[in-house]
Protein backbone atom coordinates (compact mmCIF):
# COMPACT_ATOMS: atom_id res chain seq x y z
CA UNK A 1 0.00 0.00 0.00
CA UNK A 2 1.70 3.11 -1.18
CA UNK A 3 -1.13 5.27 0.74
CA UNK A 4 -1.34 5.08 4.36
CA UNK A 5 -1.23 8.43 6.06
CA UNK A 6 -0.69 7.98 10.05
CA UNK A 7 -1.24 10.92 12.64
CA UNK A 8 0.18 14.00 11.04
CA UNK A 9 2.83 16.28 12.64
CA UNK A 10 1.70 19.68 10.55
CA UNK A 11 4.30 22.23 9.03
CA UNK A 12 4.79 25.35 11.46
CA UNK A 13 2.06 28.01 11.42
CA UNK A 14 1.26 31.70 12.91
CA UNK A 15 -0.28 30.78 15.68
CA UNK A 16 -0.35 27.22 16.20
CA UNK A 17 2.05 25.70 18.63
CA UNK A 18 3.45 21.88 17.47
CA UNK A 19 0.26 21.31 15.53
CA UNK A 20 -0.76 17.70 14.99
CA UNK A 21 -3.50 15.71 13.69
CA UNK A 22 -4.49 12.33 14.63
CA UNK A 23 -6.57 10.97 11.33
CA UNK A 24 -8.59 8.01 10.85
CA UNK A 25 -9.64 6.24 7.45
CA UNK A 26 -12.67 7.03 5.70
CA UNK A 27 -14.23 5.94 2.70
CA UNK A 28 -13.57 8.11 0.42
CA UNK A 29 -15.77 9.93 -2.23
CA UNK A 30 -14.87 7.25 -5.51
CA UNK A 31 -12.79 4.11 -5.86
CA UNK A 32 -9.72 5.99 -7.14
CA UNK A 33 -9.09 7.82 -3.79
CA UNK A 34 -8.41 7.42 -0.27
CA UNK A 35 -9.62 9.66 2.50
CA UNK A 36 -8.76 10.16 5.97
CA UNK A 37 -10.50 12.71 8.46
CA UNK A 38 -9.14 14.96 11.08
CA UNK A 39 -10.38 13.37 14.74
CA UNK A 40 -8.10 15.08 16.88
CA UNK A 41 -5.66 17.84 17.46
CA UNK A 42 -2.52 17.82 19.35
CA UNK A 43 -0.50 20.82 20.25
CA UNK A 44 -2.40 24.33 20.61
CA UNK A 45 -4.84 24.85 18.01
CA UNK A 46 -7.33 27.52 19.40
CA UNK A 47 -10.24 27.53 17.37
CA UNK A 48 -9.06 24.54 15.21
CA UNK A 49 -12.52 22.65 15.14
CA UNK A 50 -12.05 18.31 14.00
CA UNK A 51 -14.03 16.87 11.12
CA UNK A 52 -18.26 16.50 11.41
CA UNK A 53 -20.53 16.47 8.43
CA UNK A 54 -21.10 20.08 8.14
CA UNK A 55 -17.52 21.10 8.83
CA UNK A 56 -14.96 18.75 7.52
CA UNK A 57 -11.68 18.06 7.98
CA UNK A 58 -10.40 15.59 5.65
CA UNK A 59 -7.65 14.91 3.04
CA UNK A 60 -8.25 12.27 0.11
CA UNK A 61 -5.18 11.13 -2.48
CA UNK A 62 -6.49 9.89 -5.77
CA UNK A 63 -5.15 7.88 -8.84
CA UNK A 64 -6.54 7.97 -12.09
CA UNK A 65 -9.46 5.48 -12.72
CA UNK A 66 -8.01 4.18 -15.97
CA UNK A 67 -3.77 3.87 -16.13
CA UNK A 68 -2.58 5.22 -19.44
CA UNK A 69 0.35 3.91 -21.32
CA UNK A 70 2.78 4.87 -23.56
CA UNK A 71 1.30 4.82 -27.47
CA UNK A 72 3.19 3.65 -30.18
CA UNK A 73 5.30 5.76 -31.78
CA UNK A 74 4.76 6.95 -35.06
CA UNK A 75 6.37 4.10 -37.49
CA UNK A 76 8.19 6.64 -39.97
CA UNK A 77 9.67 9.45 -37.79
CA UNK A 78 10.00 6.91 -34.74
CA UNK A 79 8.49 10.31 -32.37
CA UNK A 80 5.37 10.05 -30.42
CA UNK A 81 2.62 12.71 -30.56
CA UNK A 82 1.12 14.22 -27.78
CA UNK A 83 1.70 12.03 -24.56
CA UNK A 84 -0.95 10.61 -22.72
CA UNK A 85 -0.98 12.00 -19.24
CA UNK A 86 -2.12 10.13 -16.04
CA UNK A 87 -3.19 12.54 -13.22
CA UNK A 88 -2.85 11.70 -9.38
CA UNK A 89 -4.16 14.15 -6.57
CA UNK A 90 -4.72 15.36 -3.12
CA UNK A 91 -7.61 17.34 -1.97
CA UNK A 92 -8.07 18.71 1.79
CA UNK A 93 -11.30 20.04 2.78
CA UNK A 94 -11.65 22.09 5.86
CA UNK A 95 -15.13 23.71 6.79
CA UNK A 96 -13.81 28.07 8.08
CA UNK A 97 -16.02 30.69 9.09
CA UNK A 98 -16.22 33.68 7.24
CA UNK A 99 -18.77 35.30 9.56
CA UNK A 100 -20.69 35.51 12.60
CA UNK A 101 -23.65 33.41 12.84
CA UNK A 102 -23.38 31.46 9.97
CA UNK A 103 -22.44 27.73 9.22
CA UNK A 104 -19.46 27.25 7.80
CA UNK A 105 -18.26 26.97 4.38
CA UNK A 106 -15.99 24.44 3.33
CA UNK A 107 -12.27 25.81 1.94
CA UNK A 108 -11.15 23.33 -1.08
CA UNK A 109 -6.79 22.35 -1.36
CA UNK A 110 -6.33 20.65 -5.02
CA UNK A 111 -2.67 19.29 -5.11
CA UNK A 112 -2.29 17.30 -9.21
CA UNK A 113 0.58 15.74 -10.45
CA UNK A 114 0.19 15.34 -14.21
CA UNK A 115 2.69 12.49 -15.16
CA UNK A 116 3.54 11.93 -19.21
CA UNK A 117 2.96 8.15 -20.20
CA UNK A 118 6.16 6.42 -20.06
CA UNK A 119 8.13 8.98 -17.37
CA UNK A 120 6.86 6.16 -14.89
CA UNK A 121 9.41 3.40 -16.08
CA UNK A 122 11.93 5.40 -17.92
CA UNK A 123 12.37 8.62 -15.59
CA UNK A 124 11.55 7.73 -11.77
CA UNK A 125 14.47 9.88 -10.23
CA UNK A 126 13.15 12.55 -11.98
CA UNK A 127 9.43 11.93 -10.60
CA UNK A 128 10.69 11.57 -7.38
CA UNK A 129 12.65 14.60 -6.96
CA UNK A 130 10.07 16.56 -8.35
CA UNK A 131 7.76 15.06 -5.08
CA UNK A 132 10.55 16.23 -2.91
CA UNK A 133 11.01 19.19 -3.53
CA UNK A 134 6.86 20.10 -3.92
CA UNK A 135 6.84 18.43 0.02
CA UNK A 136 10.02 20.08 1.03
CA UNK A 137 9.24 23.38 -0.25
CA UNK A 138 5.48 22.77 1.24
CA UNK A 139 7.00 21.81 4.49
CA UNK A 140 9.55 24.92 4.62
CA UNK A 141 6.82 27.64 3.84
CA UNK A 142 4.03 26.18 5.71
CA UNK A 143 3.77 29.23 7.81
CA UNK A 144 4.87 31.72 4.49
CA UNK A 145 1.81 29.96 2.63
CA UNK A 146 -0.42 30.47 5.50
CA UNK A 147 0.11 33.93 6.52
CA UNK A 148 -0.15 34.82 2.87
CA UNK A 149 -3.48 33.45 2.69
CA UNK A 150 -4.44 35.62 5.46
CA UNK A 151 -2.96 38.79 4.51
CA UNK A 152 -2.94 38.43 0.61
CA UNK A 153 0.81 39.14 0.85
CA UNK A 154 3.47 37.18 -1.09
Amino acid sequence: MSILLTNVTGGAQTGLTTPGYTVTTDVAPDINGRQYVVTALTGTQTGVRVHSVSDPFSIVFYRPKVMKALPVPNPITGRYGALPRNTYGIIVRKGVNFAANQPPDVMITRVTHDIPTGADAYDQPNIRASESLLVGALNQQSAGLGDMFCNGVI
